[in-house]
């Protein structure tokens, strides 16, 4: 039985790297582009029409920037569209605007094409996936950041939903909390479907956002459980 194809809509202003990025993904196995758009909002009308399972979307656009097509996008789609921004800017606010919209990937565009095309399926796996020095410059940020209070936000978890959401801040894919807290894969993604409904987030990496954020787990540290503060 064959593997179902990945389709992807390309988003970038510049002609040239546009064309780059359709030739290489459309000669990838297991790829297909279905559409292309020069701004924000032609990104968006492509994603209603089209409905990719992933989309790459530049920073800087004309007219709607990438990041408030994102989350357009996600809104439109309920997340069933995965989002990767692509651009040549490591900045803070273009990062962290970027994941709090709800993108599940966040590359620069000198990622080689190895890169590039591991990213398109491992976000289209559900998973989330960050270039080292953003994660880095990421967690960094994170590090200099008061933390929110945890309690009412994380108290309509069970333990065993924080276990997961503790594993994926960790960077765990599913496949790998499976293993770590001893649990089927459908367990698993179960446990995170019910996680995001809980809280109102519709992607890994704002569950990873706020995992830092609510202090759950911190940069450089072990982080084991904290203090119980959960329902059980």
């Amino acid at each position: 039985m064959g593997t179902a194809e990945t389709t992807v809509l390309v988003a970038d202003d510049q002609a040239m790297i546009r064309a780059g990025l359709v030739a290489l993904l459309s000669n990838e196995p297991g790829l297909r582009v279905l559409a292309e758009a020069s701004d924000g909002d032609s990104a968006v009308a492509a994603v209603r029409r089209r409905r990719p399972d992933v989309v790459l979307l530049d920073v800087r656009m004309p007219g709607k920037d990438g990041i408030a097509a994102a989350q357009e996008i996600l809104a439109e789609t309920d997340g069933a569209t995965s989002v990767i921004m692509l651009t040549v800017h490591d900045l803070d606010e273009y990062v962290y605007g970027a994941l709090r919209a709800g993108a599940s990937g966040f590359l620069l565009k000198d990622a080689s094409p190895e890169e590039l095309v591991k990213a398109v399926h491992t976000v289209a796996a559900g998973e989330a996936l960050l270039a080292p020095r953003v994660t880095k410059r990421l967690l960094q940020r994170f590090a200099a950041l008061g933390v929110r209070d945890a309690r009412s936000e994380l108290s309509v978890l069970t333990e065993r939903e924080v276990d997961v959401l503790l594993e994926v801040a960790r960077g765990g894919s599913n496949a790998e909390i499976a293993r770590n807290l001893g649990l089927a894969e459908l367990t698993v993604k179960s446990h995170l479907y019910h996680v995001m409904q809980k809280l109102q987030i519709s992607s890994r990496t704002q569950l990873v956002i706020l995992a830092y954020e609510t202090g759950l787990v911190c940069p450089g540290q072990d982080n084991a459980r904290p203090p119980r503060q959960v329902s059980a």
